[in-house]
């Protein structure tokens, strides 16, 4: 049975997101929340600063601190393609003082690089809470203006062309890039990075054609005109890039479900209850003004599972991230 991510993401959180609309309004500073942490809360993140994750939590953090009256400690662990900090998540304790924020390279992840390091079962996944995009992009004086054009210079060098993104081959920006390369018939050569400010100094700097991200923190470049978008990998345009037509619209066809979904995650053996509280807060957070316009100027689509959906939306994103590595060739 096929699985459309973006429908299960809107169609799970249909009820969540009624009830978000209506509690907009209300500073998450005087809200009601039943998860009290007796300590500083540490969110161990698997980029290095500057990253659309790490933004992220911080933005989030904002409304987050007063509605929990604790500071949240956000931890750069990044290396071994997400290990280092998927280690220092598991070996916490699952008292809710040490969290992680995940997104789809980890599926990828533990079916390639941390297969038999690491799997599903060795995490509690306690809330979604972003669905975002990706974006191409290159310098704004090359000569690659669009999708067709890229796919033109790809076939004029077969292999030689350079795109750079988050994580090695198999992560989810890769495996987006490998999408296009089956749709138009071409070959890339994937470049990983550790952050998306390590893909924009390389881009600039020459070292590489294309970049591959999210908008968020690539809006400054767009905003000043340093970088050209030529597409979005998603099933419209972003709001905070109306200029930058989806891959569909430019007719390459490739799978739309295939977006970045960002979630809180923590050691294994949390005590259920413990991690509705913790979705809760979180969700609440993500109602106050401060973080909605940073959503919405990045085009960011909130995402609202809880526990229970959350750990069925793992098991279900990680068979569909089997049969894209599968037809990438990175898995029998």
């Amino acid at each position: 049975m096929s699985f459309n991510l973006s429908n299960f993401v809107r169609a799970g959180s249909l009820a969540a997101c009624m009830a978000a609309t209506a509690a907009f309004a209300v500073s998450p500073a005087f809200a009601k929340t039943s998860w009290k942490p007796t300590g500083p809360v540490n969110v161990v993140m698997h980029t290095k600063p500057g990253g659309t994750a790490d933004i992220f939590i911080r933005t989030l953090a904002q409304s987050l601190e007063p509605l929990i009256g604790q500071t949240i400690v956000v931890v750069n662990a990044p290396g071994a393609g997400g290990a280092t900090q998927m280690a220092r998540v598991a070996s916490a304790k699952p008292d809710g003082l040490t969290l992680g924020i995940n997104t789809m390279t980890h599926f990828t992840s533990m079916l390639t690089n941390l297969k038999g390091t690491f799997s599903a079962d060795d995490f509690a996944w306690i809330a979604s809470t972003q669905e975002d995009p990706i974006v191409y992009f290159t310098r704004a004086d090359s000569d690659i203006k669009s999708i067709g054009d890229l796919v033109a210079k790809a076939k004029e060098r077969s292999g030689t062309i350079n795109i750079g993104g988050f994580g090695p081959v198999g992560s989810m920006q890769h495996l987006g890039t490998s999408m296009l390369e089956h749709a138009a018939g071409v070959k890339f050569n994937w470049v990983g990075f550790d952050s998306t400010p390590d893909i924009m100094t390389a881009l600039l700097g020459g070292h590489i054609d294309v970049g591959v991200s999210n908008l968020g923190p690539t809006a400054p470049f767009f905003e000043s005109k340093r970088i050209n978008g030529l597409g979005v990998l998603g099933e419209k345009r972003l709001e905070g890039a109306p200029d930058v037509p989806t891959f569909g619209e430019q007719g390459f066809k490739v799978d739309t479900s295939w977006v970045q979904v960002r979630g809180i995650f923590g050691p294994k053996d949390m005590p259920p209850e413990l991690q509705q509280q913790i979705a809760d807060a979180f969700h609440e957070a993500m109602k106050a003004k401060v973080y909605q316009d940073y959503a919405h100027s990045t085009g960011v689509v909130d995402s609202w599972m809880g526990p229970q959906q959350y750990t069925a939306f793992v098991r279900s994103v990680s068979d569909t991230a089997t049969k894209q590595l599968q037809t990438a060739g990175l898995l029998q």
